[in-house]
């Protein structure tokens, strides 16, 4: 078993959502964070700045580097299905733009369903 886990922005949660449940992966979790890659500075900020906007120049004087909202989506999948979940997860959210996300797949050592007891990738079932 595998967790995969994607950052994604939070505009195409909703895009992400409807790709796996077609693909057939309906199980996962979402949650809010906050965070930024390596990328340079976003121009557009400092532009709005020099133009005497108040958010841009707010964003300028917050201490160290911005962090962006985005979604932390997690799904734990047999490890055969990881590159079905894995491609399903970029062909909803490739924009070929800076901040399109990122995908971790980790190993899980167990899966325990609370309500039967199932163990293994038998809790993973529907």
């Amino acid at each position: 078993m595998k967790q995969v886990i994607a950052i994604i922005r939070m505009n195409m949660v909703n895009r992400t959502k409807e790709a796996l449940v077609e693909a057939g992966f309906a199980a996962f979790t979402v949650r809010k964070v906050l965070g930024r890659g390596k990328g340079q500075v976003d121009f557009r900020v400092l532009h709005g700045a020099e133009s005497g906007h108040s958010e841009a120049i707010a964003h300028l004087k917050d201490d160290g580097p911005m962090l962006i909202p985005k979604r932390m989506m997690n799904i734990v999948v047999p490890t055969d299905a990881v590159a079905k979940v894995v491609e399903t997860i970029i062909k909803a959210n490739q924009t070929g733009k800076p901040g399109d996300g990122k995908i971790f797949v980790l190993p899980v050592s167990e899966a325990i369903r609370i309500r039967t007891g199932e163990v293994g990738e038998k809790a993973l079932a529907e």
